[in-house]
């Protein structure tokens, strides 16, 4: 009998196997299982966090839930931001002048009318800075100098070119009747004979408008555009001057039921969301559904729970359900929409008490989701934490199993070589010890 190697190999292997079989199908069964979980408690801290940038942003310092809204008799004169302190009201506005900045141009200027010395001062708004002229001998020097002084609060040099001459012009950054650009120069002719000539393009003035049908009504001023808090909760930015006999602008100001409704809508539809993935992972089961990976986790449906109990919270004395905003039958929000609307009408300010403000819906919302979420020290951190500690071990639980493994197809495969070699070895000392055939021994004289 010759000694089968492949044969060896394949009995050793089946016998191997069926050694660690048990270890490990455990194995792949807790790995599978670890990996389901961690799975999915990553996508909940996922929605989760989506969640929570959903209500943060519904949170900011800069919006709020309420929403008023202005509407302009007339296109381009004016924009305005309304927050939710705006009374409603209508105003007429009669725009005389919109602020601008100084701006004036030096002209006779060459490269070669500077010899390198020299001091050019500009002053604005009270104060001045010195350009000290040594050493600079074009005009492209001379307005880098200018940007570039340590002092220069607020004036723009460039240079304008224009059929062979050049231009020094001067702007003030900034609008407003108290940035005008005042110049003097010494120790340089062609600069000093400039600045007592300049060109002036434009001069800073404030922003004139009066509230009223007319200049007799009551005079605004502001050293830019934009009027901040022109009337209670509104700012301004015009944008157009009216002339003698125009129409003046109004603007009425009003609550905006479809903007006001629309925000709650967001807030309803992101936990409308977040509740279909705890509905996911969490479902029972059963002929009708799959069940979850994370079905009767306690820790799981305690996050749910609690914040469910946010939603029949009372904040700022009232809660969602005053305002038409409660949970269906599957505990999915929905707006009552003739409710809402009468409600905020009547409420304006507890609405916006209900969500906004320290402690309240939004508030509490947003630092219990982040007790969850946070990549610190969050529950859901920690257990995730805690699955991939448990996965290392498995990996480790599988190295050892590949080493008791290969220990016993080594055994086997020894075992199987020696028996077949044992085989062998018997089938040839038998051979020797055979009778010969007739022929043979007839032959041999034998017979």
């Amino acid at each position: 009998m010759a000694i089968d190697s492949n044969y060896a190999q394949q009995m050793s292997t089946q016998l191997a196997t069926y050694e660690v079989q048990s270890s490990l199908d455990r194995l792949n069964r807790n790995e599978s299982n670890y990996k389901a979980q961690r799975d999915a408690l990553g996508s909940l801290r996922s929605s989760l966090t989506t969640f929570k940038s959903a209500i943060t942003k519904l949170n900011s310092s800069t919006t709020s839930m309420l929403t008023n809204s202005a509407t302009m008799s007339q296109e381009g004169y004016a924009t305005a931001t309304v927050g939710t302190s705006a009374q409603a009201g209508s105003y007429d506005f009669f725009v005389k002048q919109l602020a601008s900045k100084d701006q004036l141009a030096l002209q006779g200027l060459k490269d070669e009318s500077l010899t390198g010395a020299g001091t050019l001062t500009i002053g604005q708004g009270g104060a001045s800075f010195e350009v000290k002229m040594t050493g600079i001998t074009t005009l492209d020097d001379l307005a880098k100098a200018i940007n570039s002084a340590a002092d220069n609060k607020g004036v723009q040099a460039t240079l304008v070119r224009s059929e062979g001459s050049v231009n020094l012009v001067l702007t003030s950054e900034e609008t407003g009747a108290n940035k005008a650009i005042s110049l003097s120069a010494a120790g340089n002719a062609a600069v000093e004979a400039a600045v007592a000539t300049p060109v002036r393009l434009s001069s800073a003035a404030d922003a004139e408008v009066y509230l009223g049908r007319d200049a007799n009504g009551i005079k605004l001023t502001s050293t830019s555009n934009t009027f901040a808090n022109v009337v209670d909760g509104v700012s301004m930015t015009f944008t157009k001057a009216h002339g003698t006999g125009d129409t003046p602008l109004t603007i009425d100001i009003a609550q905006d039921k479809a903007g006001t409704q629309g925000k709650a809508q967001s807030f309803v539809d992101a936990f409308n969301t977040l509740m279909g993935s705890f509905d996911s992972l969490t479902a029972s089961g059963g002929e009708s559904g799959k069940r979850g990976t994370l079905a009767g986790d306690s820790s799981i449906r305690s996050i749910e729970s609690r914040l469910n109990g946010l939603l029949r919270t009372d904040f700022g004395g009232t809660s969602l359900i005053n305002f038409g905003i409660s949970a269906d039958r599957n505990g999915k929000l929905t707006i009552d929409t003739k409710r809402f609307e009468a409600a905020v009408a009547a409420n304006p300010e507890g609405f916006e008490a209900l969500f906004t403000g320290k402690d309240n819906l939004l508030d509490s919302i947003d630092k219990t989701v982040a007790s969850y979420t946070s990549s610190t020290n969050g529950m859901l951190k920690n257990r995730m934490d805690t699955l991939d500690m448990s996965l290392r071990r498995i990996d480790e639980q599988f190295e050892n199993l590949q080493q008791q493994y290969d220990t016993h197809y080594a055994r086997y495969l020894k075992q199987f070589t020696t028996m077949m070699q044992t085989m062998q070895s018997m089938e040839q000392t038998s051979g020797m010890f055979s009778m010969p055939n007739t022929s043979q021994a007839q032959a041999n004289g034998l017979f």
